[in-house]
């Protein structure tokens, strides 16, 4: 789409279970229960708790001239490669400029009600090292498209970016 080259990597090739720990202290398993699950989400993990990285993936990272993360499901798509051992290390010692692209709209059962700065916060925090350099941040909501989304229970990310400045 994007006309981009590149390699898509997974991460791991480990077997692992992604798990969330919900803000009432309930444990869920799996992508689709995690996502549908109507508590907010407060931590990410894997059952078991260790993955090793596939070794491409950390020559990628430390390659790079640049690391995107995201647009995508913060909880089940972007968080869960760096629940996996050192990819969150290697992706902060990196020397690459590294972007967060925030989504535009809230994801229902798994960012409901979440400004960009909580998107960001929630990212370092379950990373566990600083693994952004900048964030990209819409500021304006597809008006044409806003009905469409709310039917889907999804509203605009509220670019709180002050918020997010004072986070460096």
């Amino acid at each position: 789409v994007l006309n981009i080259k590149g390699r898509v990597l997974p991460s791991t090739l480990g077997v692992v279970r992604l798990c969330a720990r919900l803000a009432d202290g309930s444990v869920v398993e799996g992508e689709s229960t995690i996502s549908s699950s109507k508590q907010p989400i407060k931590q990410v993990f894997f059952d078991p708790p260790y993955a090793a990285p596939l070794g491409e993936v950390i020559t990628a990272i430390r390659e790079a001239d640049a690391i995107v993360l995201g647009p995508g499901s913060l909880y089940t798509s972007i968080l869960p490669n760096f629940l996996v051992d050192r990819i969150a290390r290697e992706v902060a010692a990196s020397q690459a400029i590294k972007m967060y692209v925030c989504n535009v709209m809230t994801q229902p059962g798994e960012t409901d009600n979440m400004t960009a700065a909580d998107h960001v916060e929630a990212l370092l925090e379950n990373a566990g090292a600083r693994v952004c350099d900048c964030v990209i941040v819409n500021d304006e909501p597809p008006s044409k498209l806003l009905e469409a989304y709310a039917v889907e229970g999804q509203i605009p990310v509220t670019p709180d970016v002050e918020r997010i400045t004072e986070m460096g």
